[in-house]
């Protein structure tokens, strides 16, 4: 976990990114668990998404009675922030990552935040090793070997 600003300092460096940037990216996923809607769950997650181009996109759990996947948006992403209102953090479901792997590279980081604001950072390779994404796909359609 973590709280510290040199642990900040230290991941803002590793992912080339500004300490504010983690910092904002932290506080609009956070705030957006208020717009969850999880009626089933009551698992409130909220998400941030960094573009490259500077920008932030904030998301939420949706739950319906058969629980679908799938979102539209940017395809360019710099950094993802997820928030829960558990300690430790949760990571994104597998769902979450096989999603986030078509539209985002294997390095990028994901901030993982708890209930008290702390966080853990994983790189999507990290929390989706041996994937399967679409630079696996052939414009055919068919796999490469």
């Amino acid at each position: 976990m973590c709280s510290v600003s040199h642990q900040l300092a230290t991941d803002a460096r590793r992912f080339a990114l500004d300490v504010a940037q983690i910092q904002e990216l932290g506080q609009k996923a956070i705030e957006a668990k208020a717009r969850a809607h999880c009626p089933y769950s009551n698992f409130h997650v909220g998400a941030a998404l960094l573009t490259s181009s500077g920008g932030y996109i904030t998301g939420v759990n949706v739950e319906n009675a058969s629980y679908p996947v799938g979102s539209d948006g940017e395809k360019v992403f710099k950094a993802v922030a997820v928030a829960t209102d558990i300690s430790p953090p949760a990571s994104p479901c597998g769902s979450c990552r096989q999603f986030m792997r078509e539209f985002c590279g294997l390095e990028m980081p994901i901030f993982m935040y708890d209930v008290k604001g702390d966080y853990v950072v994983m790189t999507l390779g990290e929390l989706l090793p041996m994937s399967f994404g679409p630079d696996h796909l052939k414009p055919d359609g068919s796999t490469t070997a």
